[in-house]
């Protein structure tokens, strides 16, 4: 048998990963006698080891679920590494993440013998798109490939809202249609909050409706006070301007100058100096700066009309 890990930043995706696994590893059999779940603040480690290594009564196997496992910490998980060295032939083990970060000693051990997951939707456009097709396709729906980079570019970082999404889909037009965005559109609700990469790259792409809509988003749905997304703006251009004059044209080179710490973030760090260059990004800054002033009561206006304005001047700025 195996010992899964499964972990996630979103509860609601990560506990639909963690049913829909124990939905497969119990199949035909009767959950009420073969599932064993640990969940809350009270339970110990060391009931979650007694059930997986009692032997199943009636049934071909056990499956034992302890939720929020990153609550225990490295000297917690002693006795459920000793299992991991010695499990029961009958019992599968899930282990899902939550209650802090799992354990690196224990993450480690479930590598080396079982499967771990990561649930995570995954952050850029692209991947986020076919992401969005594959759930959907094993939700059992068909969805057009326009249609689902629509849907995920309006879920956003609310990606735990799909699935009750997909469930109201197929509830509706059942597995035989194809869905195109204007089948969809009617059952999304208001649009998601925005991952803060997505709202900076149309700003630096000059795209100032995409932006202000953008802006509007991460401050209502996503929930961001408007001194949030003026931190998000300040480190942005901050990293720019570590650019100027720093001949930096490798990502290593650019990692190196700024201090960001992927190879991809950098590259775009990259490509948006060289849209703007030295001038701009000084002016951006400025732009930052009398902004925050302003959220801060230097000027009597909302912080809304100040946010708007900001960005509306900063995606006019080029080279």
């Amino acid at each position: 048998m195996t010992t899964y890990l499964l972990t996630g930043d979103d509860e609601s995706i990560l506990r639909t990963a963690v049913h829909d696994l124990v939905d497969e590893l119990v199949g035909d059999g009767d959950r009420s006698m073969m599932v064993d779940e640990f969940d809350g603040d009270d339970y110990e480690l060391r009931l979650v080891v007694d059930a997986a290594q009692t032997p199943p009564f009636l049934t071909d196997k056990r499956v034992v679920v302890a939720r929020d496992i990153g609550r225990f910490v490295t000297s917690d998980v002693g006795p459920l590494l000793a299992y991991l060295d010695n499990p029961l032939d009958s019992s599968d083990l899930v282990l899902a993440g939550g209650g802090g970060r799992v354990a690196k000693k224990l993450s480690d051990a479930v590598k080396s013998s079982g499967t771990v997951t990561n649930t995570s939707p995954p952050s850029r456009a692209k991947e986020r798109r076919s992401w969005v097709a594959d759930h959907t396709s094993a939700a059992g729906l068909r969805i057009k490939p326009d249609a689902a980079a629509q849907l995920g570019e309006w879920l956003g970082e609310d990606v735990g809202r799909l699935d009750g999404i997909l469930a109201t889909l197929k509830g509706t037009f059942g597995a035989d249609h194809q869905l195109v965005f204007a089948d969809i559109e009617p059952f999304l609700g208001e649009a998601g909050g925005v991952p803060p990469w997505d709202f900076a790259d149309a700003i630096s792409a000059g795209n100032t409706t995409k932006a202000l809509t953008l802006l509007g988003r991460m401050m209502h749905a996503g929930g961001r006070h408007p001194l949030q997304v003026m931190s998000i703006l300040h480190t942005h251009y901050s990293n720019l301007a570590k650019l100027d004059g720093a001949d930096a044209r490798s990502e290593k080179e650019v990692m190196a100058a700024t201090g960001i710490k992927s190879p991809y973030p950098a590259k775009k760090a990259r490509e948006n100096y060289e849209r703007l260059g030295g001038a701009s990004v000084k002016r951006a800054i400025e732009l930052v700066a009398q902004a925050d002033l302003d959220l801060r009561g230097a000027k009597d206006l909302s912080a809304e009309l100040v946010m708007e304005v900001l960005v509306a001047r900063l995606s006019k700025l080029r080279r």
